[in-house]
């Protein structure tokens, strides 16, 4: 794969806003979200379609489709931000036109069901993309200060980027950052998604009950294209998990070099991680070569 990694962000430039999941209606949060990156140097455009509505989601898949790649063809934006995520991302998987990522590459940030847009960009443009905060629970809800120093650090800095863990399953590993929510990343399943390449996998959920996280560890490890290319697994947080004392278990099924504890979540304070670059595990820290 020739993957692409977009230019970093800088102040002065222009941040796109858009949704591309479930309903955004949350006009004060935007506002807030405005008035921060504005305070913080940055220019903002807002998608026209961001309040549309198509029952449970953000407008229609043409709506919704057809405004991520007008955000990337547009010359005048410069990084693209999600409002929120909610279901609705795999409805667009098959209906992107991906040659507009390939030829306008740019930092595109979004977790939950984010994810799926995310793995879709990195398999059929060779986009880099962020696991990163959004408008609705983080830049427009008093973002801690966690939050954005990972943010800046990610999306601002050229240095690699380095967290420790906690180690479940010792040994070394490389290959490309892959991943986000995992239940997400399941329903992708039925579809060419996976990266040809080695990759290590990170992953993350909110109110899974064990017995399904189980099941979804279960539904990837059948796959014989996931079982070659995977190296090694990074953690993130299982927020109300139902059973937190099993999955140490169940994680334990990939066999291969595992770290967990790492603030990759759905929580206020998380940090943000690129997917789609070279990423080494070795002595309890997992280093991002951004």
């Amino acid at each position: 794969m020739n993957i692409i990694k977009p230019k970093k962000l800088q102040k002065g430039d222009s941040i796109g806003i858009i949704a591309p999941c479930g309903v955004f209606k949350a006009a004060e949060r935007l506002e807030k979200a405005v008035t921060f990156f504005e305070n913080e140097g940055f220019r903002v455009k807002v998608s026209e379609k961001l309040f549309a509505r198509e029952r449970y989601l953000a407008g229609t898949d043409t709506e919704r489709s057809g405004e991520i790649e007008k955000f990337f063809a547009d010359d005048e934006v410069d990084a693209i931000i999600c409002a929120r995520g909610g279901y609705g991302a795999i409805r667009l998987i098959d209906k992107i036109n991906y040659d507009v990522i390939h030829a306008n590459p740019k930092p595109f940030c979004g977790f939950s069901d984010v994810t799926a847009l995310s793995a879709m960009f990195l398999k059929r443009a060779g986009l880099v993309t962020y696991s990163a905060p959004m408008i609705n629970g983080d830049f427009g809800n008093d973002i801690s200060e966690f939050t954005l120093e990972n943010f800046k650090r990610a999306l601002m800095c050229d240095e690699p980027l380095m967290f420790d863990g906690e180690v479940l399953l010792e040994g070394e590993a490389e290959g490309i950052s892959f991943g986000g929510n995992l239940a997400t990343l399941v329903s992708l399943c039925g579809v060419d998604f996976l990266p040809d390449e080695n990759f290590i996998l990170f992953i993350e959920d909110l109110n899974e009950p064990a017995y399904k996280i189980d099941r979804m560890v279960t539904q990837l490890r059948n796959i014989e294209q996931f079982r070659k290319n995977l190296k090694g697994v990074v953690l993130g947080e299982f927020s109300d998990c139902d059973c937190p004392e099993y999955l140490d278990e169940i994680f334990s099924e990939f066999n291969v070099p595992t770290l967990k504890g790492l603030k990759i979540t759905h929580s206020h304070d998380k940090i943000t991680i690129p997917i789609g670059v070279p990423v080494r595990i070795e002595n309890g820290k997992i280093l991002f070569y951004s």
